[in-house]
Formats: structure tokens, sequence, C-alpha cells
């Protein structure tokens, strides 16, 4: 009778709901593993399971006080002392009986809201007595009022538990218990990323439109975008976003579903993109740093026949709109748009948006629909117009989420160009999503004013690369960056020297990470919780991956991917025949390492390996061991490397760097000392005023060649 009791209050007051409980009916020997975000998880799991479960609960904490004492030791508890080294032998020896246990494995209530760290123990327990599990991911017990976290509480949050099928642990052979421990932890601990991202595509919202809407529906008031000139609350935004679809409505062309946006970071940019979905449009993002000829290409490309963008912005940086008009496309300023918008309009429009955020999603569209078109860098030929459905972006964010630990109270600085994937998903939607704070700032290579900027905002979430993070060293003091809680760098390899530059000078540890514009990026990214330097993390939940042999390569193959992250294809006919051949699988032209942990390691690209006398050499891997090796002459020194053919050994290697004393003895001897093979090292140094980059900083090696023609 009590728990029907406690069942109906659970569905009265926060409209509780369970899911998959036929799961609760295996036998012994299992354990069942929630997440644990609130005081009151116990309530949400008790009121599903039969009455032989029993809580494994501390004996130490019980004795705390008469309150607790009476909550925690009864019939449906398991007390142990958790100060013994006895208390898991205990929990096995009841599991080997047949028993069926309650286990919060992560030995304490979230501080973030989010899951944190398990317990070896319970690795142990799975090693020793061979018992099935269950997972269940108690979804928004963290909004609850008690909840000891900074995130937005709600008296009473709509709470749901679900239920993993019963799962056997892997079997490990012959391994010490120590490494069958730590093995099945994390093991376990993937079980339950992969069942909150699961979880999250189901009932979640379907597209990022929808996703942002709920997320300013619950934080209406507050500021969610800021950039150098104005700070916008969530109520705001999505104000600013109807205004714009308002007059676009009326600008567009029938027909063509692809738009244009050339514009910097800026609050207008993701504005513009929220005001297109809502009309049902594909916002199409070019790359200013591209150059006229390149955007004019792309333009065509794309089929574009308007281009969103700012007379001040084509003023500052120098960019003519008429190449881009003679490729079709027709020039709208939302300098003229927002003139048109009347006082009066604002003001009924903010008072709509206020009442009903969801009015402004006039054309709702479907998942699988296109909902971005992206452009890629274009260094190894002409831009690739890569076209991204809404599924895609809603779940790259939410495989970041999912083994991220944000809270509300994290402030993102993003000064990754928003033509960038990783600047436009993961700097500026997913914290549009998440409901967190955002700076937009408009340009990465400004050293100086970068650290400064992010100081006197607080931000405690930082996305760079390697080139950017050199140049902010340089320049930073050495307290500006005190607020980080995670530095997340990708784009490009991430050198040594810079990882320890940023240990030793600022004390933040860079979490690195790759992906692809392709994979909406993200692929692969280290965290506090599973860091491995050197790599690029393990792979995200939802992600598959296999890799195919390549000649000359014995540590290593060519990796492919596929997801729901993964693009719906090109624009670009024969890439896009090329790509659907595959049957879903992207070839990300990286030759990459998996070790058993599941940490990815990047030799480089297969592009960018010489055979030299019969052996691969990887181009990125002498870069690699150059960047950082000549402290004598400043961080600014930087060596590239290519390669030109050879009559004796194929190819040789050539070292392009922008200091002109470094000498080839130099560049021998680093090579030497990071342990390379002799192959490895350039025949010959040639000094160039200038290596060429991208707008993400990577080095143009496309552009490289042309100069050393």
């Amino acid at each position: 009778m009590m728990k029907k009791f406690l069942e109906l209050l659970a569905r009265i007051f926060f409209r509780f709901r369970a899911y998959n409980t036929e799961a609760l009916n295996t036998p012994g020997p299992v354990l069942l593993i929630p997440n644990h975000a609130s005081w009151l998880d116990w309530l949400f799991i008790g009121v599903c399971l039969d009455d032989d479960w029993q809580f494994v609960v501390s004996s130490v904490t019980a004795k705390t006080s008469w309150v607790h004492r009476k909550i925690m030791i009864n019939r449906r508890t398991f007390p142990i002392d958790t100060t013994s080294p006895y208390a898991v032998k205990r929990m096995a020896e009841h599991l080997e009986k047949k028993g069926r246990l309650v286990l919060f494995a992560e030995g304490r209530i979230s501080r973030t809201g989010r899951r944190m760290k398990l317990f070896e123990g319970t690795g142990f327990l799975l090693h020793k007595t061979g018992a099935r599990v269950i997972t269940a991911f108690i979804r928004n017990a963290d909004r609850i009022p008690t909840s000891p976290n900074p995130n937005l509480k709600q008296w009473f949050p709509r709470i749901s538990v679900h239920f993993s099928d019963a799962q056997t642990p892997p079997r490990l052979g012959e391994i010490s218990t120590s490494q069958a421990r730590a093995t099945l932890t994390s093991w376990l601990q993937d079980r339950m990323v992969h069942q909150e991202f699961d979880v999250e595509q189901l009932v979640g919202a379907p597209t990022p439109l929808e996703a942002v809407v709920d997320s300013v529906r619950q934080q209406p008031g507050k500021t969610m975008l800021q950039d150098i000139s104005q700070s916008l609350s969530g109520r705001r935004i999505l104000t600013g976003a109807d205004l714009l679809a308002q007059e676009l409505e009326t600008q567009l062309a029938s027909g063509s579903g692809h738009v244009g946006i050339l514009l910097p970071n800026i609050n207008a940019t993701p504005i513009v993109a929220l005001a297109l979905w809502s009309l049902g449009r594909v916002p199409a993002i070019l790359n200013f740093s591209s150059g006229p000829t390149v955007m004019a290409s792309c333009v065509q490309l794309a089929g574009l026949r308007e281009v969103i963008t700012s007379r001040v912005f084509l003023e500052k940086a120098k960019i003519s709109a008429e190449p881009l008009e003679k490729s079709g496309a027709r020039i709208i300023y939302v300098e003229d748009l927002r003139e048109r918008i009347s006082p009066g309009r604002r003001l009924l429009a903010l008072t709509r948006i206020s009442l009903n955020p969801r009015s402004l999603m006039r054309c709702p569209q479907r998942a699988e629909e296109p909902g971005l078109i992206l452009f890629t860098s274009g260094s190894e030929g002409i831009p690739k117009g890569v076209v991204l459905t809404h599924r895609n972006l809603i779940s790259n964010i939410r495989q970041t989420l999912a083994i991220g630990d944000f809270t509300d109270r994290d402030r993102v600085f993003n000064c990754l160009p928003l033509f960038h994937s990783f600047g436009f998903t993961i700097g500026t939607l997913l914290p549009l999503v998440r409901g967190l704070y955002t700076f937009l700032y408009p340009s990465p290579l400004h050293y100086r004013v970068v650290p400064t900027a992010l100081y006197d905002r607080d931000c405690t979430i930082l996305l760079s690369t390697n080139t950017f993070l050199s140049g902010y060293a340089r320049k930073a003091h050495p307290y500006d960056f005190r607020s980080l809680r995670y530095l997340f760098a990708g784009a490009e390899k991430i050198q040594e020297a810079t990882m320890d530059l940023w240990m030793k000078r600022f004390g933040v540890r860079i979490l690195e990470g790759y992906g692809a514009t392709e994979c909406s990026p993200v692929l692969s990214i280290n965290t506090p919780q599973q860091n491995n330097s050197g790599t690029v993390g393990r792979f995200l939940p939802g992600v598959e991956h296999r890799l195919e042999e390549v000649e000359g390569v014995s540590d290593g193959g060519r990796l492919l991917v596929r997801g729901p992250n993964v693009m719906k294809g090109y624009l670009n006919p024969e890439a896009n025949a090329a790509f659907q051949s595959r049957g879903g699988w992207y070839d990300t032209g990286d030759i990459v390492n998996v070790n058993t942990s599941g940490f990815v390691t990047i030799r480089g690209r297969l592009k960018r390996f010489a055979k030299i006398s019969g052996e691969m050499v990887s181009l990125t891997a002498v870069e690699d061991a150059l960047g950082g090796a000549f402290p004598q002459y400043g961080l600014r020194c930087q060596v590239a490397v290519i390669a030109r053919p050879d009559a004796d050994k194929g190819e040789r290697l050539i070292a392009v760097t922008n200091e002109p004393r470094l000498t080839l003895e130099e560049i021998r001897t680093a090579i030497r000392s990071k342990g390379l093979s002799n192959l490895a090292v350039p025949r010959e140094v040639t000094a160039v005023r200038e290596i060429p980059k991208l707008g993400t900083g990577k080095i143009n090696h496309r552009e490289l060649e042309k100069i050393l023609a």
C-alpha cells in the first residue's frame, strides 16, 4: 500500500513516468545502477521495485542522526560500512545468493547535476559475482530544489525514469583484479553515457530551434548571448528571431530553401539562423576568410539567391559584395531589416514570445530535413558544401552534453568563427540549447584582447585551436584564465609544447578533441573523467567506427565513422556520390590508432603522408615534433612540412619556417630528440615571411604549396 501511495504522490507532483520497468523482473544476481542527482532518487526508483530489491546505504551516514537512521535502516535497505574494506565483500556475498541490489555507484549526490565518477568497487562487484546490470537514467531530478547543484530549480519538475535492459558485463579472461575492476567500471560508465544520450534523443526536441525554444521557456530572462555591443536574454533572442522572420518572409524568393549568411561573431548571426529555421529555410554560412572568388563559388554551389550580411561588417572587413551579386545572389542587409521594424512591432513580438515562445516555429521541420550548410576549409582543394540535418546538429549537441558536466553557471567564450562547425554547433548552438551564457568575440586573432575579455566576463569554457592558444600564451597575464573549467581544443593537432605551456603558465589542462565539418563536427574528445593526453579522447556515444588497412602503416588505419551526427551528404555531385556509396560511412581521410581503452590517436591525414624509401612518414607527426622545439627564437617561430618528389627515395621532406635564422641542423636535432627515424628528417629548410593560415588557425598547406611552387 505504501508503495502505491508514494507512486501516486510522484505522479501527482512530478508527473512521474517510468519506462521499460519489465527489465526489473530480471532474477538475481543483478545490480541496478541509477544516476544520483537528488535526495528523492530513492523514491523514483523505489516505487518501481518489488519488495526483494534492497538499496545499498551507508551505515556510517545512518548514524549521524535519528532521522537518517529511521530512513536508511529498514527491510528495504542493505547497510554497509563504507569505511570498511569488507563492505564490497558483503555485497558480493549477497549477490552470489541471487540477491538484487540498487547501488548509487557515484557514491554521492551530484554537485553538477550531471553524472559524476563511478567508484571502482562497482567494477569489482561485477568481476567477482558476474551479476547482470540494469542502468537507470533519472531525468530532470537535478531540477528539484533540494538537489545540491547550481542548476535552475523548479518546485515540481517533470521526472521520468528510464531503465535499460539487463546487460551482461564482458568476460575479460585472465587479467588482474585491479585491471578488471577498472575495465568494468569504465564499461559501466559507457553504458550510462549511451543510455542518457539515447533517452534524450528519444524524448528531447527533434530540432535545434525547438530545443532552443524549450531552453528559453525555462529561463526567459537569463542573459544567453552577448557580443561586443550588447547582451540579450533568451526572451529577446527569440523576439529578435521572430521580428527578422517577419521581415525575411517578404524578402526571400520562393523556391530555393537555401539562404546565405555572411556575418561575423555577433549576436545577429545565430538570430538570423533561428529566423531562417522559423521560416523553414536552410542557412548556408559563408566563410568570409576564404576570399571573394571562393565565396562566389560557394554561392553558386549552394544555389543561393539571397545572402544576408551587414554593411558595417563588409566595410570593416574590406569585403566587396559585387562577386556575390555576380554569382546570382541578392544582398540583404540586416541594417535595412532593422530600420523597417517599428517600436510597436517590437512590443507586439515581445508580448507574443513572452506568452508563447513556440509561436516562433512558423514552419516546423522534420529532424531528417536539411538544417544547415557549411563549407569545408578547402585546404586540400575546392571547398565542399556539407549538408547537415536538424538531427545531425541536435545529436552532436546531445552527444557532447552526455559526456560533459556543464552546469547552468557555466559561461562560454567563443571567438572561433561561426562559419566553422566547431564555433557554430558547439560554441553557439550547444550553449543556447543548454541555456548557458555565451560571449561572441569577433576574432580569435586578437591575442592581447581575448584573454582580457575572457577574464572580464568570468568565462568558464573556452573553445580554441593550437595556433590561437600559442598566441594567447604570448600575451596573456597568468591570472587571465583563472575562471576556466574547460578548455576544449581541436581543428588542428595540439602540440606538446602548447599543452605544457598552458599547464605551467595558467594551470589549465587542454582537453583535445577531434572532428570534421561532415560530422557536425565532434567525433571524440577528452574529458576530466576520461582523459589521455596525446590522444583526442574517446568516441562520443552513438559514433561507430572502423579502420581500413593502409599500406606501410602498421599501427593504425584509415578511419571511417557512422552515426546520427554524420552529414546527410555533399552539395558537390561527385563527392556526394562517393559518400552515398558507402552506406552512411564517412571516410575521414585520417590515419588513426584506437587503443584498447578506446582512446583515439591521430597519426595524420592520408594525404599528408610521404612515402620515403618505401616507408610511410606522417608530415603531421614531423610538424608536431618541431612545434615549440625552438624556444630560443620565441613562441612566434613556426615550422610547416611539405613533401616533394625525389628521384632516389620517392619523396623528400622540406621544412618551411617563418624564422630565417633557423638552421637545418637545429631541425635535425629536434627531430632526433623526439625519437623519430632519419626518414622523418627534412632534407632542406626554406624561410618565408609568413606561413599562410586558414580562418580556424590551421596551416593552409595548399596555399603553402603554391608559394613554394
